[in-house]
């Protein structure tokens, strides 16, 4: 058994890419890990005025991940994904977690993309530099 890698923002572009990964992974018997990245805005590693002090963003993408999940495969699909969460650029998270999987699956666009444009810069940067066969799924 192997390992299928999935970038999910919650954008629909990631949602169809994790439903692929899944229908994928019952064809060849791999685990699904689905990957979510966040990073602080560039200006500032330091809580941005105005946020609550409190404002913790790897809970609110750990929410976010589980609710996207929840809303695309269900209470029973979700649980059977391995949920990952992490800090850094997404492109290099998806390419630091892709390591050793036998897939790794991104959606054409995610929320960032602009909707002219054939591939988002993640799913363009992941197909150039994967250490692992990539599969684009587009809307």
């Amino acid at each position: 058994m192997g390992r299928i890698v999935v970038g999910v923002d919650g954008s629909d572009s990631s949602i169809k890419a994790l439903r692929w990964a899944v229908r994928q992974a019952e064809l060849t018997g791999d685990t699904v890990e689905a990957v979510n990245s966040w990073e602080y805005p560039a200006s500032s590693w330091s809580v941005m005025p105005g946020m609550p002090e409190d404002f913790d963003p790897q809970a609110v993408a750990t929410i976010a991940l589980t609710e996207a999940l929840e809303e695309a495969l269900g209470a029973e699909g979700a649980a059977a994904v391995s949920k990952i969460v992490v800090i850094g650029n997404p492109a290099q998270s998806l390419l630091d977690r892709a390591a050793g999987a036998n897939l790794l699956v991104v959606g054409a666009r995610g929320y960032s993309g602009f909707k002219a444009t054939l591939l988002g810069s993640v799913s363009l940067h992941v197909t150039q530099h994967a250490p692992c066969p990539v599969t684009v799924v587009r809307d």
